[in-house]
Parts: structure tokens; sequence; C-alpha cells
């Protein structure tokens, strides 16, 4: 081997182990196949949790005062509609991002804002 020949193929071995030392870009955890999976098992928790929450707090109001099944009831129903509203709000959360990623992207791929176009 020649030392011409033996300087380009460390150079182009060096620029190989170069290539494979640098940071490599990464999705964002969002972007992942099951994020939509982990967005409905957190509603589906936060609907839970009302209702459980509810419950325990009706179930010990009974036990205290000796009226079983009323408290009870009430509160089932009150967890379940704050459970509800919970996971609506987390629906609107979710579909807001969703939103402004979409903005983004538009914006990106036509280089504008699309507000620039009809003089706003």
């Amino acid at each position: 081997m020649t030392d011409p020949d033996r300087r380009a193929r460390l150079r182009d071995l060096e620029a190989r182990i170069e290539a494979l030392k640098a940071p490599k870009e990464s999705k964002p955890h969002t972007e992942e196949h099951y994020s939509q999976a982990q967005h409905a098992w957190r509603m589906v928790i936060e609907l839970v949790a009302g209702l459980l929450i509810g419950f325990g707090i009706g179930y010990g109001l009974d036990s205290l005062l000796g009226t079983m099944p009323i408290f009870l009831v009430i509160f089932t129903f009150v967890g379940l509609a704050a459970g509800i509203k919970v996971m609506i709000r987390s629906a609107q959360e979710i579909q807001e991002a969703q939103e402004a990623d979409a903005a983004k992207k538009q914006m990106a791929e036509t280089g504008r804002d699309e507000r620039a176009k009809d003089g706003d």
C-alpha cells in the first residue's frame, strides 16, 4: 500500500467514525405511533379517578352519618360529572395542540402566514 492511499483511507475512516459519533436527531415522544393510545388511557384514568373519588367521599359520608345509599349515589354522580369535565378539557387540550402543529406544518410548507394574503 502506498502512503497517499493509506492517508485517504484513514481520512475516510475518521469521517465515518465522526458521522457515527454525531448525535442523532430523535423524534419527540409525542410523535410515536402509540401516542394516541396514551391520550386515550389518560382520559380513561381521569374518568375512573373521578368516579372512585366520588364513590369514596359518598361512602365515607354515608358511613359517618349512617345514611347508606344517599351520599354514595350523589357523590358517585358528582365524581362522574367531574371526570367527564376533566376528560373533555384534556380532549380540547390535545385538539388545540394538534391544530397548532398542523398550522406550523402548513406555515413551513407555504413559507408564509395565511393571514398575510388576506391583508389581516
